[in-house]
């Protein structure tokens, strides 16, 4: 039997020891898709306890929580924060084969070298001795990304934001990651959501450009984009549920936001037309700024209705959606590719059952200009899991070059969750190990090393042009 998440966790032969330990455990991190917060940063936030630094805003143990029968004032209501971390040591007990049982006990080892796995009677000495070091003064938002060995991430920002503290950590010599805004549009491409014209409205006033039709909003998102640039901005990236394509004339997609700048509904042709037009802008924009342009689709958001009344988005009821991806893809990306406007591309779908679709659709839109410009992003939110990261993987591979992959983000919201880098390269590293030991691959050390390493790191900071 072996130990429990040991030094060689999940590797499972000596070629995947090797290649972890020498080649990936030790690469830097860029971080180039997560939510932190720009201020939280800024601020080196200091955290009062485990659950605060935790379980605040991760709808991933929210989730499993509920599926426990846990009542929701110990997940998102206003119970003691104790209370909350021992609701979720109990939940954690039966949550074998969970990828958050795996990233739970990575971070416990990795930021407060607890090795003893968490269960509703170990609970309190864990919590003792984490919330002892949180308090030190030596575990606040910086340090944490500095012990995660971080060299560069982007955050997640709307075109309306002031990016008042990228503006101050750019300033700021003294913390050496780069932190840099990621431009995040969603809000401009839901022409359908009531919050789209008081965006407008504050999209206009951030510019200074008044706002009366397609033009001027693309004038205005002009503006914004040089503020963004300013700053250091090298990514763009657009959640969406589904791949909008309907060909529309300037004239009519110009109609249709006046008409939604009124107030007037929309039918999905008109919804699609303008979303088509807007991407098709934005992606031309940044194809010319040398900007990276990322796409996540096929999602399902707020489905329970009574819970998003009561507590909002983004807090554990979204699922994956099932949409036509092939067709509406091909056709906005072809749209770009035709006037040699494409942008360097990452694709990332929810569902898996779009993972060949995806691994297929980046070798039809490849060029000389860099290695890989369409990728297949990596394992996303509910396949973001050992299974999940090896289907991506081996997909990629069997469709393309892995060896070209620009690897694994966290998508977070907390400062504790870059074990997931770890996690990720554990995965990819078994995976290669377990191929050269099967006779798949020769034991080219030296390529092999270079693969990790890239892979882990190397093609990402290429791809996005970060300079170190």
């Amino acid at each position: 039997m072996k130990a429990f998440m040991d030094e060689n966790f999940l590797l499972e032969t000596p070629t995947a020891q090797r290649l972890f330990h020498e080649a990936a455990e030790k690469a830097p991190i860029f971080d180039f898709h997560c939510h932190l917060s720009s201020q939280e940063i800024w601020e080196n936030k200091q955290f009062a306890n485990l659950t605060e630094a935790w379980l605040g805003g991760d709808h991933y143990k929210w989730r499993a929580m509920r599926s426990d029968g846990i009542d929701e004032s110990l997940i998102t209501g206003d119970a003691p924060a104790y209370d909350k971390f021992l609701a979720w040591a109990g939940c954690i007990e039966r949550l074998i084969g969970n990828p958050l049982y795996h990233w739970t006990h990575l971070e416990l080892q990795r930021f407060f070298g607890i090795t003893t796995p968490l269960t509703a009677k170990t609970a309190p000495a864990i919590w003792e001795q984490a919330c002892a070091a949180l308090q030190s003064g030596k575990m606040g938002a910086r340090d944490l990304i500095l012990r995660s060995h971080v060299a560069a991430l982007c955050t997640t920002d709307d075109p309306t934001d002031d990016l008042h503290y990228h503006t101050l950590l750019a300033q700021d010599d003294s913390f050496p990651v780069k932190v840099l805004p990621a431009w995040r549009p969603d809000k401009g491409l839901n022409i359908h959501l009531p919050a789209f014209r008081p965006w407008v409205a504050a999209l206009a006033q951030a510019s200074g450009v008044e706002i009366t039709g397609f033009a001027s909003l693309c004038q205005a998102l002009l503006c914004r984009m040089d503020f963004f640039a300013g700053l250091g901005c090298c990514a763009s990236d657009h959640g969406m549920d589904t791949v909008p394509y309907v060909e529309a004339s300037s004239e009519e997609v110009d109609g249709i936001f006046r008409k939604a700048l009124a107030g007037e509904s929309l039918t999905q042709r008109e919804n699609d037309a303008y979303r088509t037009a807007l991407l098709q802008f934005l992606g031309r924009e940044y194809s010319r700024r040398g900007w990276c342009m990322e796409l996540h689709f096929s999602t399902m958001r707020n489905n329970n209705t009574r819970m998003y009344q009561a507590i909002g988005p983004d807090t554990g009821f979204d699922s994956i959606g099932d949409p036509q991806v092939a067709l509406p893809l091909s056709r906005l990306l072809d749209s770009l590719a035709k006037e040699g406007a494409l942008p360097r591309t990452i694709l990332f779908t929810l569902n898996p059952k779009d993972n060949y679709v995806l691994g297929a659709m980046c070798g039809n839109f490849q060029d000389a200009s860099v290695r890989g410009k369409v990728q297949f992003g990596s394992a996303w939110w509910f396949a973001d899991n050992r299974d999940g990261m090896l289907e991506q993987m081996r997909i990629l591979a069997n469709t393309g070059i892995l060896a070209n992959f620009v690897g694994m983000v966290t998508d977070s919201r907390s400062f504790l969750s870059y074990p997931r880098h770890e996690y990720f390269r554990r995965i990819l590293c078994n995976l290669l190990g377990g191929w050269v030991e099967n006779g798949e691959y020769p034991a080219d050390w030296e390529t092999l090393y270079a693969i990790v390493q890239d892979i882990s790191f190397g093609n990402a900071a290429r791809y996005f042009g970060l300079a170190l």
